[in-house]
């Protein structure tokens, strides 16, 4: 368990991450010289093919996009170099930004090649992609190429690239400053965001969780005129770009990067929509009445149950586990994401200036990926901790592709992830001997999983319902956002949910999602049902063999693959309506496994209360047990 100083008992120290393989550091040579090098290879690059991809032969093409892709990942090394360096260290904010504009200059003169390969007329690039340099990078132009009918003048193109800085990026920025500074005096102490919702979340005592949740919700009320400012701001910025990129919907950009089509994406979050009361609903319910409540807190809605055994892990117990479940699935896995311990590619411990949260970026193939958690030692994070290290093993395996095809849209990105926490979860639950601890971690994954499906869904809707109302209406106060938040969370969590609680309407202030990455957050619902339906397949496959080696091959396909190619091979089909369908229903037998075990558990409580109150009562009425006496013991024959 993580100790104030950031080390767990019984344990290894927790690990910070090692960037050396990426560069020496920020002031070293190394770095400087990359920079120095994109500039003068862009222009080189520029100087030889600007203006003339449309009349390259198949394999000029194929060579062009060879020196594209070197300069690119060259590109991306530095740009991975920064944003780590900046996560484990927010005062290097400043640094941060300087540098990336001047990479962001650097690499402009590469800008034109992209939108060249979108003006070759369709006959054309069939003809080319017939040769066998050009060949292999189809998959690549085909995701670029989805883009061209929202591609504006090369003139236009360039001055947008170089006003994000000080648009989009700075309002950006400006959040992440703005959540990294904020504080939040709980117990006799103040605390970062990451450590005052770690309060709210998991700590047994509900008048600390509530009075975590009061401060947290009252400092971010108080700076609420600052976050719907940067809210309305991005939103309109985003409504003016999808004017002129003639993007019918505000998420449909979002489709587009992800290779996926909005009818798909309505069918999925339809069904969960159509889901709530069998699942959140339902499940609510039953942990109110649990809790002895009609309604639950805010701050309890992921608390643990009254009463709850829940076990605390070592970062070396985390360690073990998750690479143990790994392996039931496939020794290759196991053997990757050991890596990522044994080489310095993860940092877990928690410290002020760190971001919150966790995850795992993808750095290039030349280098490997690197995970981002802050550790606690819970349950919830050893599954953070196989959530992102299935996100890094996806990330290795697909480094085979090279920079520019390894790439993954979210759909897909996510069932990694996704896929790693269930395997995870399952190990937890299997090693557990007590039962009330198997009850409450079954409750703990009911809750992950509605979060990753109801809540994601919920989020995505109240986007959908902000950027709507900022199209139509104007700046919406930040009143009225919350009041959009509290409609969609309220129809997704159900009536069990008390969100007339003071405070619950600021909630969606901390979702660094909305701004940083808008439309997002449904990939974590698709992800989720993909998963479930994956897990099913997986569990009843009489040659689970084969199926760990198909899995593997999605992982290494990267950005070769759409979705739906993607789950082909398991005989799965997303345009099934009865797809999504078979994913919600794994969390409804979850919430079943739960219940009946919690009914086995009280019944053989109340049985134990019943004996126990009877032999009080006969004690109390002066009765003694009726003992049999004992019969003489005989060496020999009975007389």
């Amino acid at each position: 368990m993580a100790t104030d100083d950031g080390h767990s008992h019984n344990s290894s120290p927790l690990p910070r991450w090692d960037l050396r393989d990426l560069f020496p550091g920020p002031q070293s040579k190394e770095f400087t010289a990359a920079l120095g090098d994109i500039e003068a290879e862009a222009g080189n690059f520029a100087g030889r093919y600007k203006g003339r991809v449309a009349k390259l032969t198949g394999a000029q093409l194929g060579d062009a996009i060879q020196s594209f892709e070197k300069i690119a990942e060259l590109e991306g090394r530095v740009k991975s170099y920064i944003e780590l360096t900046r996560a484990i260290d927010n005062d290097q904010s400043g640094w941060a930004s300087d540098v990336s504009e001047r990479l962001r200059k650097a690499a402009e003169p590469l800008q034109f090649f992209k939108e060249e390969i979108n003006l070759i007329r369709e006959g054309d690039l069939l003809e080319k992609i017939q040769s066998p340099k050009l060949a292999p990078y189809g998959a690549w132009i085909a995701k670029t190429r989805s883009f061209k009918d929202h591609q504006l003048s090369p003139a236009v193109e360039s001055y947008r690239r170089q006003m994000e800085p000080v648009t989009e990026q700075a309002w950006r920025r400006l959040y992440d400053q703005l959540m990294i500074d904020l504080r939040f005096k709980v117990g006799g102490k103040e605390l970062t965001e990451g450590e005052v919702v770690n309060v709210i979340d998991n700590s047994p005592s509900a008048k600390e969780r509530r009075a975590a949740f009061a401060e947290f919700t009252r400092v971010l009320g108080d700076n609420k005129k600052t976050f719907a400012l940067i809210t309305n701001t991005l939103a309109d910025l985003k409504a003016l770009d999808d004017r002129w990129r003639e993007f019918e919907k505000p998420e449909d950009a979002r489709h587009l990067d992800n290779q996926i089509d909005g009818d798909t994406v309505s069918a999925l979050t339809r069904a969960v929509r159509d889901n709530y009361a069998k699942t959140a609903h339902r499940y609510y319910a039953w942990k109110a009445k649990k809790s002895g409540v009609e309604r639950l807190h805010p701050a309890d809605r992921n608390a643990p149950l009254p009463g709850a055994k829940g076990r605390e892990y070592s970062w070396d117990e985390a360690k073990e586990l998750v690479l143990a479940a790994f392996a039931k699935l496939s020794p290759e896995m196991e053997k990757t994401g050991r890596r990522f311990f044994d080489e310095g590619w993860i940092d877990a411990e928690p410290r002020a200036g760190k971001d919150s949260g966790g995850f795992s970026h993808p750095a290039t193939p030349s280098a490997h990926p690197y995970i981002l958690v802050n550790f606690f030692g819970s349950a919830a994070d050893v599954m953070t901790l196989a959530h992102e290290l299935g996100h890094g093993i996806h990330q290795v395996l697909a480094n085979g592709q090279g920079y520019l095809k390894s790439d993954t849209p979210l759909t897909l990105a996510e069932t990694a992830s996704v896929f790693g926490e269930m395997l995870a979860f399952r190990e937890l639950l299997n090693r557990e001997t007590d039962e009330h601890v198997r009850r409450d971690m079954l409750a703990r994954k009911v809750e992950d999983m509605l979060n990753t499906v109801s809540r994601q869904t919920a989020m995505f809707t109240f986007e959908q319902e902000l950027h709507a109302e900022r199209r139509e209406k104007g700046e919406l106060s930040p009143d009225r956002i919350g009041e959009i938040w509290l409609k969609t969370q309220k129809e997704s969590l159900g009536p069990a949910v008390n969100l007339d609680i003071d405070g619950a309407q600021n909630l969606w202030m901390n979702i660094p999602h909305f701004i940083q990455t808008p439309f997002y957050v449904y990939a974590y619902a698709f992800g989720d049902c993909l998963v479930n339906a994956l897990y099913d397949s997986y569990s009843s496959a009489a040659d689970k063999g084969d199926f760990a080696q198909k899995y593997i091959d999605l992982l290494k396909a990267g950005g070769t693959k759409r979705h739906d190619a993607a789950v082909a091979d398991f005989g799965l089909d997303t345009t099934d309506p009865q797809f999504w369908k078979k994913g919600l229903s794994v969390v409804e037998r979850y919430i079943d496994e739960l219940i009946a075990l919690d009914d086995r558990l009280e019944a053989q409580a109340k049985a134990s209360r019943t004996f126990n109150d009877a032999a009080s009562r006969d004690a109390a009425n002066g009765d003694k047990p009726q003992i049999s006496p004992k019969k003489p013991q005989h060496k020999g024959p009975t007389p």
